[in-house]
């Protein structure tokens, strides 16, 4: 969810990859959805390991945003600015909550989103 709603937000101004410490393999269902509600597709995406980002990319890495919040966060070596943002995974949930927590999650990443860009345009 994060990385759709940052390319959303951000267009082509910034390259933007999400990865995880511990991939399921494939994008949860409940995200797709909940960003299509924003007319955000992310039916293509896939869930991918921090491990699995291109080289290039990692190397010239300008912010590191970390979401974990009861899970194991990735560390990554790198001389990028790193924000923490612990947002609860919505996955975790049962399956009757599910619907509530990706909407709850989606709003908490564009909200932070918003002041990072607010942060991005005032260092500009």
């Amino acid at each position: 969810m994060a990385e759709g709603l940052a390319k959303s937000m951000f267009g082509n101004k910034a390259r933007i990859e999400s990865a995880g410490s511990q991939p399921s393999g494939q994008v949860q269902p409940w995200a797709v959805k909940i960003l299509k509600e924003k007319n955000i597709d992310i039916s293509t995406h896939s869930a991918k390991s921090y491990e699995d980002l291109p080289v290039d990319f990692m190397n010239h890495l300008d912010f590191v945003i970390t979401l974990c919040a009861e899970e194991v966060c990735p560390v990554i070596t790198s001389r990028a600015k790193k924000l923490h943002w612990p947002i609860p995974d919505p996955a975790s949930v049962p399956e009757s909550e599910k619907a509530l927590a990706f909407r709850s999650a989606c709003e908490q990443i564009a909200q932070k989103l918003k002041e990072f860009q607010q942060i991005c345009l005032a260092d500009n």
